[in-house]
């Protein structure tokens, strides 16, 4: 087999498989493992067992997760959302999570210690996990998952207008909920007997995100951070609203890093609700200053700066240069 590479377990050293061909014999061992998953899920495990090439490798994890999932959650695994967690989403507990783990192994031939699964809590974390053991490339850090209260510690202005329930944040991405309660003040006139989320609000919480990205998963030198107060919004370019969002939709939103070098961050951001596309945001832009994590603000609440909202609207009186307008609207 040609050039691809396995971990040894407790390592992330790749080394190389052996020179043994994929037989008809093995072929119908590997069919056997995979009886209960898709055909899809059979052929990409086969082409990576034939020519080591790793982008097969994320259909076969796919297709083994939805293999020990219950029927109903399995439409979820359609769209191939890396955010959907194991445990909420999809109802995966420890014991199957060892079972889909045992059959990676048996399938990819691979050897997982078992410390390594404790911080693999969404799709795109086993998925992200499996490429880099498989290419031997060192593994990112875990997923952060923030509750609402450290949204609240963190981000630089305070309610009414933070939209985020809860998030996510990786070293490539962040995922985060917000559920619109019908009780935001905007909606009072928004429209007349007819509330509905504008979608500058909603481009507002792609750029909340983003912030929340630059402050809790953007990689810094060690001793420096990304100031709170030093995060302004520029643009936002590529937009597109598909769909009227309304009381009781629970918006999920994501955004993913395009470039970055100081001072300049672009994301690419998009809103569902359910599997429905509401809005896609190709570039949203920021620009942000790194200082030294000794003199950072440990909490910015109550903090008087405050921006423009990102539909023009005028905040609150502010000091200085004010950063982009970033709030919190509590579960209600």
């Amino acid at each position: 087999m040609p050039d691809a590479v396995l971990s040894n377990q407790g390592t992330n050293k790749p080394i190389p498989l052996t020179n043994k061909p994929f037989s008809p014999e093995d072929e119908t061992a590997l069919r056997e493992a995979l009886k209960r998953c898709s055909p899809s899920a059979f052929e990409s495990a086969v082409q990576f067992r034939k020519t080591g090439n790793a982008e097969h490798v994320p259909a076969v994890v796919i297709g083994i997760i939805e293999r020990f999932v219950e029927p109903d959650l399995r439409i979820k695994l359609k769209d191939a959302d890396d955010d959907l967690r194991l445990i909420e989403d999809l109802g995966i507990d420890s014991l199957t999570m060892m079972e889909i783990v045992i059959l990676v192994e048996d399938v990819l031939q691979m050897t997982i210690n078992n410390d390594e699964l404790r911080n693999l809590r969404t799709v795109g974390d086993v998925k992200t996990f499996i490429d880099c053991k498989i290419r031997g490339l060192a593994l990112p850090k875990p997923t952060k998952f923030i509750p609402i209260e450290h949204i609240g510690a963190v981000m630089p202005v305070q309610p009414p207008f933070l939209f985020l329930n809860e998030a996510s944040v990786s070293s490539t991405a962040a995922n985060g909920k917000y559920r619109i309660t019908g009780q935001e003040f905007f909606l009072q006139g928004h429209f007349k007997d007819n509330p509905v989320m504008p979608a500058s609000i909603m481009l507002e919480a792609l750029g909340q995100l983003a912030v929340l990205y630059l402050l809790e998963g953007a990689p810094t030198e060690a001793g420096k951070v990304v100031s709170p107060q030093s995060i302004f919004f520029t643009g936002c370019e590529g937009v597109r609203a598909h769909r009227i969002c309304k009381p009781g939709d629970i918006l999920s939103l994501s955004i993913k890093p395009k470039r970055m070098k100081m001072p300049l961050a672009t994301f690419e951001g998009a809103i569902r609700v359910g599997q429905e596309k509401a809005v896609i945001a190709e570039e949203i832009t920021l620009t942000f200053l790194i200082v030294d994590a000794a003199i950072a603000p440990v909490s910015i609440n109550g903090s008087s700066a405050h921006a423009e909202n990102l539909d023009g609207s005028p905040g609150a009186p502010a000091t200085g240069v004010t950063p982009l307008r970033v709030a919190m609207n509590a579960t209600g």
